[in-house]
């Protein structure tokens, strides 16, 4: 090949590879994006099924999070007071709104379900204006079905005067295992 034809040749084969990086880094990207978005499967007992607006999912329905998923969300502890048992008392768990955030979740409201078909509608702000957790503990104590468990909305009660009203009281759904986002 002489130089008249190599000097044709260079810009063909460079905006070629231009063209094939271009593509590689579009798939990459892709594959980025869907790894952020995706949940790993859970490997124990599904405790918390979550569906409606969220972004990451590992069901087709939504999320299905099992007690070592939900134990990687940071820690969060409240003592409060509570209508349903004696004294303050020491809850753990993680935020409300850490989770929403892990899922990328997006709404207006979320519908709380229980095991026992309670199911009540708390308002999105909740979550941004009060630190709302999902105790997994009381008393350093795990929370199992017999003892409220094993997830407990839990709001700080005792920091807010507001939050001694019946209306949030109805919020604090015990043996929570179903949320969906709207």
């Amino acid at each position: 090949m002489d130089q008249a034809t190599q000097a044709h040749a260079f810009p063909r084969i460079k905006s070629v590879v231009m063209v094939l990086l271009s593509v590689a880094w579009l798939v990459l990207s892709a594959v980025t994006v869907a790894a952020e978005r995706d949940l790993s499967a859970p490997t124990g007992e599904v405790l918390l099924n979550v569906e409606g607006q969220i972004a990451r999912r590992n069901t087709d329905e939504g999320a299905a999070l099992d007690r070592a998923m939900l134990a990687s969300l940071p820690r969060a502890t409240l003592e409060t007071e509570t209508v349903v048992t004696d004294g303050v008392r020491r809850f753990t768990g993680f935020y409300m709104r850490d989770l929403l955030e892990l899922l990328g979740a997006e709404g207006k409201k979320v519908v709380a379900s229980a095991l026992n078909d309670y199911e009540i509608e708390i308002p999105w702000k909740d979550f941004q204006r009060f630190d709302v957790i999902v105790a997994t503990h009381m008393d350093d104590t795990r929370l199992e079905p017999w003892n409220k468990g094993p997830l407990w909305i839990v709001y700080p009660r005792d920091d807010h005067a507001e939050l001694q009203d019946l209306r949030y009281d109805y919020r604090w759904v015990w043996q929570l295992d179903h949320l969906e986002i709207r």
